[in-house]
């Protein structure tokens, strides 16, 4: 068996690829990935260098890491700045580091892929080959059960904790059947933000991937482009990712579209999985009172419902969500850090992180909505 960094998916076929992943999580997905390589949303200039760490065997792919060559921490939503300007301080290079992820796109799910006996010969790898490439060491973010045991099984490597906050749908006929769980209150304050949006006349649409028109996709592009132009920075996305991807995978892709009679004003784009929506990106041209959370919240939960999903990941942080029935939902990524002194600083730190973080999901559930013995 033999291990290398792929600078491209291009050096596998797609089929090798995805038969490689344990369930339809689209993120994982050969023309997902290839689709942010061959639209320049990931490569050097974006400090996001493709360095996919793989096994081969006879020239056919056993094991796989997805991961990139990273020059900064930006993109990661696993926040390590100030251990990086730790090491900075102490002359102790912190980039090149090595990264374990899906870019962009903070959602916990299988990060080894392959056999359990071939992904134990390519973690036991791993070290050697940071090494000799002169990483710092190796991130690993958002792992799902079975690639934390995995992980945890190598000497080395430290767990860190984190919070998000996820919907769950137990089988709700519709929405009002999500609202009787509620205390009163809260429904009351739910049904208010739904009817102010609905009163400045707007409609939401949805549409699959393969459904949309390339205008329609430079909408799209543009509101989510507008999400950061309003902070000052740049898109991480090109608008040509949403076309190769609309291409390769249409069904994966919904898109909700809110419109004033006839002219949109916002979107959001999601993806799905198995059991769950994915919502990734949103954006709007045009304010009106409580249109993010109709977008990005209760649309998102209709379209669930209706479709028999079972979970929503509406996306990174945001507190606010537990008001609106989002659970607090631990993640988990694991380092590795060829410096010792530095490892064994920042195992103490996460263990004392990682108390604080049980402490804050534990706190966080009561602010959840629900009545008593509903959530």
């Amino acid at each position: 068996m033999s291990f290398s960094f792929l600078t491209s998916l291009a050096a596998v076929s797609a089929a090798d690829w995805d038969a490689l992943l344990p369930d339809n999580n689209p993120f994982l997905r050969y023309a997902f990935l290839r689709s942010l390589e061959e639209s320049g949303s990931v490569g050097a200039e974006s400090g996001w260098q493709p360095a996919h760490w793989v096994a081969l065997e006879q020239g056919q792919l056993r094991a796989a890491l997805p991961g990139y060559q990273k020059s900064h921490s930006w993109g990661e939503y696993v926040f390590d700045h100030s251990w990086a300007d730790a090491c900075y301080r102490a002359n102790i290079p912190y980039y090149p580091k090595w990264l374990g992820a899906i870019p962009f796109s903070p959602v916990s799910g299988p990060r080894l892929l392959g056999d359990a006996t071939s992904l134990t010969a390519l973690l036991e790898a791993l070290p050697e080959a940071l090494a000799r490439q002169g990483f710092s060491g190796a991130h690993i973010n958002f792992t799902d059960p079975r690639s934390d045991a995995l992980l945890a099984a190598q000497p080395g490597w430290l767990s860190r904790l984190g919070c998000q906050y996820h919907w769950h749908n137990p089988g709700y006929r519709d929405f009002q059947d999500f609202l009787d769980t509620l205390m009163s209150r809260k429904r009351k304050q739910i049904r208010k933000e739904r009817e102010q949006v609905a009163a400045n006349g707007i409609s939401f649409h949805w549409l699959s991937g393969g459904e949309l028109s390339e205008a329609q996709w430079d909408f799209v592009y543009t509101c989510y482009a507008n999400t950061y132009a309003v902070r000052g920075q740049q898109p991480y996305l090109t608008r040509d990712f949403f076309s190769l991807l609309a291409e390769r995978m249409p069904g994966a892709i919904q898109v909700v579209f809110a419109q004033r009679g006839t002219q949109p004003v916002a979107m959001a784009f999601s993806l799905i999985g198995d059991d769950t929506l994915y919502g990734r990106y949103w954006g709007c041209l045009a304010e009106f009172d409580r249109l993010h959370f109709e977008t990005c919240f209760w649309q998102g939960m209709d379209y669930a419902i209706a479709h028999g999903l079972r979970h929503f990941d509406a996306g990174a942080q945001g507190e606010h969500k537990l008001v609106r029935g989002f659970e607090p939902t631990l993640t988990r990524s694991w380092h590795w850090l060829r410096h010792e002194g530095l490892r064994a600083a920042v195992g103490d730190f996460l263990q004392q992180e990682q108390a604080g973080v049980l402490a804050w999901a534990e706190e966080a559930r009561d602010a959840l909505p629900y009545r008593r013995g509903q959530a």
